[in-house]
């Protein structure tokens, strides 16, 4: 009986990357769109970080990472770098939220996000997926 849920391991990860994935491409691909203006705002975020130049370039990378990563994510190509660019994304998106004076339920999300991202890279992808493991 406790053997049950691992036989479905691999089902779970799958329903998991796809699930998360989906949503994450809804997220991003606003941003994305929304082209420089809404990158350079987004971009913003790295000044909580010490970082005030290119910000255009840094919002589309979050918003590529979110968007192209979700992608990734759902059809488990290239699983851990996409989790890796998207867990490095929350991190900052927790650092502007906190940096803002934000309540730590306001950036719950992007803790939340960014701690599966970091539990994804360790248990890989699962045997359901386009890539290789990877």
């Amino acid at each position: 009986m406790l053997d049950v849920p691992s036989r479905y391991r691999d089902f779970g990860l799958l329903v998991l990357r796809v699930g998360i994935g989906i949503m994450f491409i809804l997220h991003g691909w606003p941003k994305l769109a929304g082209g420089a203006v809404k990158w350079e705002a987004l971009g913003g975020a790295m000044s909580h970080l010490g970082i005030t130049f290119y910000p255009i370039a840094w919002g589309l990378a979050a918003a590529l990472a979110e968007t192209l990563g979700g992608l990734c994510l759902a059809l488990g190509v290239f699983h851990r770098i996409a989790c890796m660019l998207l867990a490095i994304t929350m991190l900052v998106a927790t650092v502007m939220h906190l940096g803002q004076g934000d309540s730590l339920m306001r950036a719950s999300h992007a803790i939340e996000s960014g701690i599966l991202f970091a539990s994804l890279i360790l248990i890989g992808p699962g045997k359901y997926t386009l890539g290789r493991g990877q």
